[in-house]
């Protein structure tokens, strides 16, 4: 792998967001991560909560050439976001992997836009369920950890981009302690959608039903940690402290089949009731779920 190569094709990522978006109280109005450039446009692949209703975003090449960007796409499914550079970036684009091909035990690097990289592998290729109704059915885990992941680049021996860094986990080891790992979104998951990101900002589906639930779970249950304020979950009673048992007429098993029931229920809007314990007394719900996208800020061009 030409290592000095592929540095120069990671950025980073500046954002900024206005201090009354919806996003603000849980991600902040400043965010700062990575991404890599895609295509020799200046199309930057990164991680989409960096961007999310983000008013200025601006890219930083490892020589120091600083440029503004639109934040052009994020899609809500896989969590990639894309930023235009509207400037010359002059940095060669990546060349994409093929992350199903990737096994556990291959040797990776984990880089990020200031420079750093992390030599690492692969410990896991496995499902993640995360709290805020995000469901990857194989996501990539690598340790050591990069102690900045957010938009990080995942490349292979060949120096070929096989995922985006998305979040700093700890994962239980043989010897009953942990380790720092990063879960990493696979490239391949963007191939299919590329060209709707581009085109349309969003890819051409109606959007999942959302319930603005933040959910945990804990020896199999669904634990609601705590709701999206003005969100579908709120307005319907839901509480911090609720177990969800039931989705209709099926049993939730866990946080992933959780979302998948949520999910097959039908398109945005949809009224999904839900059987809940809470204070040890069962109760039935209805929730008439939304669009995520249309709480969010739409991105303007800067």
């Amino acid at each position: 792998m030409n290592l000095d190569r592929t540095l120069r094709s990671v950025v980073a990522v500046h954002a900024s967001i206005p201090e009354d978006a919806f996003t603000a109280p849980t991600l902040g109005i400043r965010r700062e991560g990575s991404g890599v450039v895609i295509r020799g446009n200046g199309l930057v692949l990164t991680i989409g909560y960096l961007i999310t209703e983000a008013e200025e975003v601006w890219l930083t090449t490892n020589s120091g050439r600083v440029v503004p960007g639109h934040a052009l796409a994020y899609d809500q499914e896989t969590g990639f976001g894309l930023v235009q550079a509207l400037g010359p970036l002059d940095v060669p684009a990546l060349e994409f992997g093929d992350a199903d091909k990737a096994e556990i035990g291959d040797e990776v690097v984990v880089a990020d836009g200031i420079g750093q990289f992390v030599e690492a592998k692969i410990v896991a290729k496995q499902e993640f369920a995360g709290y805020w109704e995000y469901l990857l059915d194989e996501a990539i885990f690598t340790a050591p950890a990069h102690p900045s992941w957010g938009g990080a680049a995942l490349v292979d021996e060949d120096g070929k981009l096989l995922g985006i860094g998305s979040l700093h986990l700890q994962m239980a080891t043989e010897k009953g302690d942990s380790a720092d790992i990063n879960m990493i979104v696979p490239i391949n998951l963007l191939m299919p959608i590329l060209d709707d990101l581009i085109k349309r900002g969003r890819v051409n589906k109606p959007p999942r039903p959302w319930l603005g639930a933040f959910s945990a779970e804990s020896n199999g249950e669904v634990v609601v940690m705590s709701v999206a304020e003005g969100g579908p979950a709120a307005k319907a009673g839901l509480r911090r402290g609720d177990v969800i048992s039931e989705i209709r007429d099926g049993e939730v098993d866990g946080l992933a089949d959780f979302y998948r029931k949520i999910w097959e229920s039908g398109p945005a809007g949809s009224e999904i009731p839900m059987r809940i314990l809470r204070d040890g007394r069962e109760a039935w719900l209805r929730v008439k779920s939304a669009d995520r996208g249309s709480f969010l800020r739409k991105p303007q061009l800067q």
